[in-house]
């Protein structure tokens, strides 16, 4: 059995991917209550933007009605289903010292994400994107909120140690890859360079297990009931 390695946060974020998606309808506010009664350290959701700049959370960002689909980004706030919430709604919900991690699925979120969180300490909020000039954008903005590149190791250009001190320069808060790419020797390389390891799609107690004991300082399930066990077993808790 591994020896559990330190990890930066102790004790790491139990975030729940799309809310309680296991066991509620995904990125609702149904979903969200459910993974705060089930013990989660943190939520997770997509952000889209509305054609009246209206931050909301849905994950692939269409509308179906019969065999339509439409963008959310061409559609009112208004006129969305019922079951979309607003980021203000999940704001709303939850403590103000919840850590909250966004996955930006419109690079144009920046902007109403920024006015949403005014007022409602954007310190505890994680902000999600692959891409380095959303990165750049976003780091640039300075807004109080933490910076999270969102990749895959053969997708680092140059390698892991050259594209961690790349990111570390950037001023980025934290590295999330799937649970599969990170060892104990990556999580230990992102934070000689200052960077959290969070990883995402620990669905498996032993899965949860590993990903726990290599360090990482955050995780991401849609399964909160387990991941909080495994956590209480293996850290003591959730963050």
């Amino acid at each position: 059995m591994q020896q559990r390695l330190p990890s930066l946060l102790d004790p790491p974020i139990l975030f729940a991917h799309r809310g309680a998606r296991a066991h509620a309808p995904e990125n609702t506010l149904e979903a969200f209550s459910l993974a705060l009664r089930l013990g989660a350290g943190g939520i997770e959701s997509d952000v889209w933007v509305t054609r009246d700049s209206v931050a909301v959370l849905d994950h692939d960002g269409v509308i179906r009605r019969g065999v339509r689909r439409t963008r959310i980004n061409e559609v009112n706030r208004d006129d969305l289903p019922e079951h979309i919430p607003t980021l203000n709604d999940l704001l709303d919900l939850v403590d103000d010292a919840l850590p909250l991690s966004l996955d930006l699925k419109d690079p144009q979120a920046v902007e109403p994400v920024i006015i949403a969180l005014r007022g409602r300490c954007p310190e505890r909020l994680w902000l999600c994107h692959p891409s380095r000039d959303v990165i750049e954008e976003m780091r640039a903005r300075d807004a109080g909120f933490r910076v999270v590149h969102s990749t895959r190791v053969d997708k680092m250009p140059g390698g892991p140690e050259r594209w961690m001190a790349t990111l570390s320069g950037w001023g980025v808060d934290a590295v999330n890859l799937r649970h599969d790419d990170w060892s104990g020797g990556l999580v230990t390389l992102a934070h000689r360079f200052g960077l959290l390891a969070f990883g995402w799609d620990l669905q498996h107690a032993h899965i949860l297990e590993a990903g726990l004991r290599m360090g990482l300082d955050a995780v991401y399930s849609d399964h909160v009931d387990l991941m909080v066990e495994v956590a209480a077993r293996e850290v003591g808790g959730s963050g």
